[in-house]
């Protein structure tokens, strides 16, 4: 098995000691207005997102115009629409992906897309997509995978709905390219997804069994699971997003605005800074309250030659003395000096030394 590796997109690197790789999902909340599009791209740089994702299908590559009851969609959001009427809605028009690439150079945001079938791979190719991202339903598209793959731009691939022998099938039509530079995005494909079917101990599960940098493409609403997945490893974060959710637009509902995207990438990044490594020492910001620990202390006036006990030696504030755990050994020693009340006490003070004891 491949270990788990830092990949780039956009030359934004990507993996487990990176900060948490954002991105806004548009997908159909354009709704049909290539200006809303742009919007879309400024309010996501806005925010500090990565990334803008865009989906590149046309109705007739996804599906059939068929009226049979296979192609009505049976609940959820989409309820009683037929697969065709919904993906012409939903579509970003080939013809627009020119000049939202162009803009998003302008702003400095990275875009990139999901393709749906061989000619969307072809068209994204043609555009110079820097990365190249399998949708759900099409994780158990083999011949598409190899064809992205084949483009040795980074993969990135979601899991929602797939077994664990279909997500190794996909892992492997890509590693059989040649490729490596793969993300495998943990999902649930609910829309919106509820929070108790995210299984987000699936992120670690992923990341072992399959060598690969995961992360989380997230349809529960709100950022508290994709924060938390950050916590727990994700590497990347994918979300939905719209202007506003009160304008509608087909994934409006489960999408994130403006305000919320700016809070998930300030909360990502706060939860990866906060996993940090394995740390059992003082940390630069314990250093000042160190002080403030027990130790054990002269509490009363002590004459040279008179016996320690819990009278005059206690475990008190501050630790500038010897360790509690030496109280009884101290106890029924003499003291080898007058010692003062309010004097930490220290080997030095007792008579004979503690030299058997302290190196304990």
């Amino acid at each position: 098995m491949a270990s788990t590796r830092t990949l780039e997109i956009g030359g934004r690197r990507i993996g487990p000691d990176e900060p948490p790789y954002i991105i806004a999902e548009m997908s159909g909340n354009h709704k049909g207005d290539i200006r809303r599009t742009f919007s879309i791209l400024e309010a996501a740089k806005a925010a500090g997102a990565d990334a803008v994702k865009l989906q590149t299908y046309r109705a007739d590559t996804i599906t059939i115009d068929h009226h049979g009851p296979e192609f009505m969609v049976e609940g959820g959001l989409w309820a009683g629409r037929r697969l065709y009427e919904l993906y012409e809605e939903a579509h970003t028009p080939w013809e627009w992906h020119p000049e939202i690439f162009a803009r998003a150079r302008d702003l400095g945001i990275t875009v990139f897309s999901s393709p749906f079938d061989p000619t969307a791979v072809d068209f994204l190719e043609s555009l110079d997509a820097p990365a190249y991202k399998i949708a759900s339903p099409e994780i158990i598209d083999i011949p598409l995978i190899r064809k992205a793959a084949r483009s040795g731009k980074p993969m990135i691939i979601s899991t929602g709905m797939a077994s664990l022998e279909e997500i190794e099938e996909a892992v492997a039509a890509a590693r059989g390219e040649g490729n490596d530079d793969i993300v495998v995005l943990h999902c649930t494909a609910a829309y919106p997804a509820p929070p108790e079917e995210a299984n987000l101990a699936t992120l670690a599960d992923l990341r072992k069994r399959l060598g690969v940098t995961v992360g989380l493409s997230d349809h529960t609403l709100g950022t508290t699971v994709a924060t938390i997945a950050v916590a727990l490893g994700a590497a990347v974060i994918e979300k939905h997003f719209t202007l506003a959710r009160a304008d509608g637009g087909v994934d409006s509902a489960f999408s994130l605005e403006p305000a919320e995207l700016a809070r998930l990438v300030e909360e990502s990044a706060v939860a990866h800074a906060a996993v940090g490594a394995p740390a059992y020492e003082p940390t630069k910001s314990e250093a000042s309250v160190l002080r403030n620990r027990r130790s054990l202390y002269v509490v009363a006036p002590v004459a040279r030659g008179e016996t320690l006990s819990h009278e005059n030696v206690r475990s008190i504030r501050p630790g500038n003395g010897m360790k509690p755990k030496y109280l009884d050994a101290v106890i029924g020693r003499k003291a080898a000096r007058d010692l003062a009340f309010g004097e930490p006490l220290d080997v030095s003070m007792i008579e004979g030394g503690l030299a058997d004891v302290v190196a304990t």
